[in-house]
């Protein structure tokens, strides 16, 4: 049965989900299957699943003194290049670290731990400031053969824009003066770091909000420095699914996002769905709202799972799917 209304969620400090509620309600291309998600939450029979940890075998660590405020500086300069791995060909960016070959997302964390081992400080902001295309360029170099990562332009303006934000603060600085809270971190990244606001217009002219990779800075800092002061937010519960193209992928494959005759033959043909399209703010806005209902449901039988959390469980499953599943959507954005 497709969802036909949805509730009223406060607070939403973001106004994420309010933002998207309209797309999600008026959508042609992209429906939510609430049986899908009653059948996906019976799934767990009652058990509490639990989300992934940090992967330490591929993300920056440091337990020298100073080592939590380099880390969430790598944490922010990860999140300002986390977006759009995919390949319009059949090859795909490869990075080599520690004896073992990474793509997608965790070839961009491999390729930062590198260039942390190889003594790059993407912490410092007076580095970021004086980085060139040449050392970005550098510092994600594949392996022989492979292609370069995608849209290489931007993520050198995102690391060098991290630098001349920052000023004369780090990271730290800005974990700390958030005293713990997530949201305030986020509202401060989007202050000082135009390319983390991501903001479309809906097809009525009003702004929608996702802020995917300002929302997902909060949940890797609590990764990355989990059980330190610095690394503990006290209304994480107030984030939201991180809008991407691969959680969408895996919630299509439970059949919790429904999409039109239409789209799904554009999607099997590989055709790029414009940035900012009708059709893409669906896929986005249902993304969301799936996980929210998915959060809603678990409660219900006593699971209290956020939607971050829910949103990292269907990620990571989507590193396994089968190769028979329906591809996931291209859309080349520096959102996600």
């Amino acid at each position: 049965m497709l969802v036909t209304d949805l509730p009223l969620v406060q607070p939403d400090p973001l106004e994420v989900l309010a933002s998207t509620t309209g797309i999600v309600r008026h959508a042609r291309d992209v429906r939510i299957d609430s049986g899908a998600i009653e059948r996906f939450v019976a799934s767990f029979g009652g058990t509490t699943p639990e989300p992934p940890a940090w992967d330490t075998t591929v993300h920056f660590q440091d337990d020298a003194p100073g080592g939590e405020d380099r880390i969430a500086g790598w944490v922010l300069a990860l999140d300002a290049l986390n977006f759009c791995f995919w390949s319009t060909s059949s090859s795909r960016w490869l990075i080599e670290w520690q004896g073992k070959t990474w793509n997608g997302y965790m070839a961009l964390a491999a390729a930062l731990s590198r260039a942390a081992a190889e003594g790059y400080p993407l912490w410092d902001p007076a580095w970021l400031r004086s980085i060139t295309p040449e050392l970005a360029q550098h510092i994600l170099r594949p392996v022989a053969g492979s292609p370069e990562i995608p849209l290489p332009a931007l993520r050198y303006r995102h690391l060098k824009e991290l630098g001349e934000g920052l000023e004369d603060r780090t990271a730290a600085d800005l974990l700390r003066e958030a005293s713990g809270s997530g949201i305030a971190l986020i509202r401060e990244v989007l202050r000082r770091f135009p390319s983390f606001r991501d903001v479309a217009i809906g097809p009525d002219g009003t702004p929608v909000h996702f802020y995917k990779r300002a929302q997902i800075l909060v949940a890797d800092l609590a990764g990355a420095l989990t059980g330190t002061d610095l690394g503990t937010f006290h209304d994480r519960h107030l984030l939201t699914a991180f809008a991407d193209y691969k959680v969408p992928q895996v919630l299509r494959e439970l059949g919790i996002l429904v999409y039109s005759d239409d789209l799904t033959a554009r999607i099997t043909r590989y055709e790029l769905v414009p940035a900012g399209s009708r059709v893409e703010l669906e896929i986005r806005a249902a993304t969301i709202w799936a996980c929210e209902l998915i959060r809603q449901e678990l409660a219900k039988t006593g699971t209290p799972l956020t939607a971050q959390e829910i949103d990292w469980l269907l990620w990571t499953t989507g590193q396994d799917l089968p190769t028979t599943s329906a591809p996931y959507h291209r859309t080349l954005t520096p959102f996600y």
